[in-house]
């Protein structure tokens, strides 16, 4: 079962260093680029953060495989999803890149939400939900052979239960927001993100801060490098940019450009293909409660 498909090479200390220096040059936001955006004017709608368990950033198992939910959606008929990596639903095997090619769970599959799972555990069930839509699925169903979106387009959506939507507030941990969705940040864009892979000892290490490294896969995906890096169980986190956008959803872990970089899937992309094909009616991101706050290391 792939969580983070890319094999990633062991980093001496020293190359660490260097990257680390990277990123800090990096991450200085432009002038402009740490704007705050407002809270969303449905908060009503949602449970409030303080007492919200299933959010962006919880963990998501699927037949066992550890993933992290990105950002909160809902449709016409006000039902919630979380989002996550198609991947994360995968058959095939760690190098499987190709979600044309690649087995996946059927929709309907049971996925359960926790926090505090680790390499030992599965951590506390927080709610459950079903597999509702698969970028892998649909590619394979439509029969979809261009490179670009069957190497880069790996997003799925998981129904929250009914019983559980109560618990649900959109807003990304620690940062806030997002504030809205926005396309591929240009090479050097400020991107932050929030990981709960259950292999980090730590949750002081789940937020992260970065750097766009520029786009792929024909404006499909990015790579980016943060620090720390995304690690196996971080798949499908959701980066927000320097505004607070949502503009993707982490996918694997690399070689090139940068050692430990990951690739990342273009959510504009990745969302119009599924409201294209999903058959969810009104699919849509919904903006976080918590205004964006801007990097911590500004």
């Amino acid at each position: 079962m792939s969580i983070v498909r890319d094999a990633v090479a062991a980093a001496t200390l020293s190359g660490l260093v260097v990257l680390a220096a990277v990123v800090a040059a990096l991450v200085a936001p432009a002038p402009g680029e740490a704007a705050t955006g407002a809270a969303s004017a449905e908060a009503g709608r949602w449970a409030p953060v303080g007492r919200a368990t299933i959010t962006p950033g919880v963990q998501m198992y699927t037949a066992g495989a550890q993933c992290t939910a990105n950002f909160v959606f809902t449709d016409a008929r006000d039902r919630v999803y979380v989002g996550y990596a198609a991947h994360c639903a995968g058959l095939g095997e760690a190098t499987d890149t190709n979600g044309c090619e690649a087995g996946s769970l059927p929709l309907g599959t049971p996925v359960r939400f926790a926090r505090g799972g680790t390499l030992a555990g599965a951590g506390e069930t927080l709610g459950r939900g079903r597999l509702a839509y698969s970028s892998w699925l649909t590619m394979g169903e439509r029969g979809t052979t261009a490179a670009n979106p069957c190497a880069a387009n790996d997003f799925a959506l998981v129904r929250v239960g009914t019983a559980h939507e109560r618990k649900v507030n959109p807003s990304v941990p620690f940062f806030g927001g997002p504030v809205g969705r926005g396309g591929v940040p240009a090479a050097g864009a400020t991107l932050v993100s929030y990981g709960s892979s259950s292999a980090r000892p730590s949750a002081v290490l789940s937020p992260k801060v970065g750097a766009s490294l520029g786009s792929t896969h024909g404006g499909w995906g990015f790579d980016a490098y943060t620090l720390t890096p995304g690690i196996p169980g971080d798949s499908g986190s959701g980066l927000m940019d320097g505004r607070g956008r949502a503009v993707g959803t982490l996918s694997t872990v690399a070689l090139a450009p940068l050692p430990a970089s990951n690739g990342v899937g273009s959510l504009a992309r990745e969302l119009d293909f599924a409201q294209r094909t999903s058959r969810i009616p009104g699919l849509r991101l919904v903006p976080g409660t918590e205004p964006f706050r801007a990097t911590p290391l500004g």
